[in-house]
């Protein structure tokens, strides 16, 4: 042994022997989330020459392009430049709902219900009364109004003020909400006197999945907010669009609630151009995500399965079978990497999914993750359902490498 070691040393290997390789880190494909982008040599190129100036003044130059660039592309008179999706939601909410008490309408798995700290409760002091949410990402019409109707009967009732529409709808996996069903939406707003927000941290990959201009979309709503940090790839920023005067209101607003920003045109130069590129790479992002789920539903295997039908963007949810893997259980032989693996692949890949429910485990798309990385996910899968049907035929509980056990 001792020989061999110092023939290697010396650069001579005894006969038979491989050749010795470092071991290299594992190629980690992360599909965590969309938000774990970093921005792309264009995006710090932007930064860095960004002219700036005061934003609380409205003397940043590049915010102000950026803000009329997105109101143009929204369909909207006007758009304010805010830190988060979040505070987007939350002022437009506090915009349109002024009366305190006020009803606030939308899905119960909505992100701006779920999510977000109970913003519209706890700052607004406005009431949510949330529906059901079908499986598309709509909710029933014939319901919603029946709320609206037996509220503006009762004296009793909380005022309905505004409907919230979330798009695309990340719990129901990325669904994109049916045009016809939007306008249906304005129209029984309309009749009632209510107004239509929409979350549309990722209306963009609805505008792409579609095929029609974001305009098209938001046609049918008076406010929108925007997310610049997932799939548009940049490292920050929303815009929140509506009309003039309620984006004055919108600024007050934000100010109230510290999001009042200085020399904030390095981050709206990112965000430009995530807003420019956003085409080209969402498609890309929704074509990847297509191939993988169609690389689950081949894979044919009871650890987990998938709905084509529902993959209508850059989110793919997988559905673990039921007393198999649990999704934890999932994402951990996901990512661990074992030297079988290595030996049999010739690669060492770790996988980054996220346990989105009790069966479910969701995988995100987006600029980070190329087609080839998407091949590596797909064969990773593979590879872990062949080895935990192995260890099933062998009455083995499988558990993830350096997990202990069987």
């Amino acid at each position: 042994m001792l020989a061999a070691r110092g023939a290697v040393r010396r650069g001579r290997l005894p006969a038979g022997a491989g050749p010795v390789r470092p071991r290299s880190p594992p190629r980690t494909v992360d599909l965590r989330s969309d938000t774990v982008t970093r921005p792309c040599a264009g995006m710090r190129r932007a930064m860095a020459r960004a002219i700036v100036g005061d934003d609380d003044y409205g003397e940043d130059p590049t915010v102000n392009e950026l803000q009329r660039l997105a109101a143009g592309i929204l369909g909207m008179e006007e758009a304010l430049f805010v830190p988060t999706a979040t505070m987007a939601n939350l002022i437009a909410v506090m915009c349109h709902c002024q009366r305190r008490g006020g009803q606030l309408l939308l899905g119960r798995a909505a992100h701006l219900h779920v999510y977000e700290h109970g913003g519209a409760a706890q700052v607004a002091g406005v009431h949510s009364q949330v529906l059901p949410d079908l499986p598309d990402g709509t909710f029933d019409l014939e319901q919603l109004e029946l709320l609206i109707r037996e509220a503006h009967g009762s004296r009793y009732h909380p005022r309905p003020e505004l409907i919230c529409l979330e798009n695309t709808h990340s719990t129901a996996g990325g669904r994109v909400l049916p045009l016809p069903y939007l306008q249906q939406v304005r129209g029984l707003a309309d009749r009632y006197g209510l107004q239509v927000h929409m979350d549309g941290a990722r209306l963009m990959n609805a505008a792409v999945a579609q095929g029609v201009k974001p305009a098209q979309i938001t046609q049918y709503c008076d406010s929108v907010s925007l997310c610049f940090s997932k799939g548009l790839g940049a490292p920050a920023g929303a815009v929140l669009a509506g009309r003039c005067g309620f984006v004055a209101e919108a600024w007050r607003v934000r100010k109230l609630l510290g999001g009042g920003l200085r020399q904030a045109g390095v981050l709206a130069a990112a965000a430009r151009v995530g807003l420019q590129q956003a085409d080209e790479t969402l498609r890309r992002d929704h074509d990847n995500a297509r191939r993988f789920a169609e690389g689950i539903r081949e894979l044919n295997s009871p650890l987990c399965s998938i709905s084509l039908a529902a993959v209508e963007t850059n989110i793919v949810m997988m559905n673990t079978g039921q007393g198999w893997l649990s999704p934890p259980e999932l994402c951990e032989h996901l990512r661990a990497v074992s030297e079988e693996e290595v030996a049999e692949t010739g690669q060492a890949v770790s996988v980054l999914v996220f346990p989105w429910s009790a069966h479910t485990v969701r995988a995100t798309w987006h600029r980070d993750v190329s087609a080839r990385d998407t091949e590596l996910a797909k064969n990773k899968l593979a590879f872990v359902a062949r080895k935990w049907q192995e260890k099933l035929d062998l009455g083995l509980h499988p558990t993830p490498p350096g997990a202990g056990g069987a």
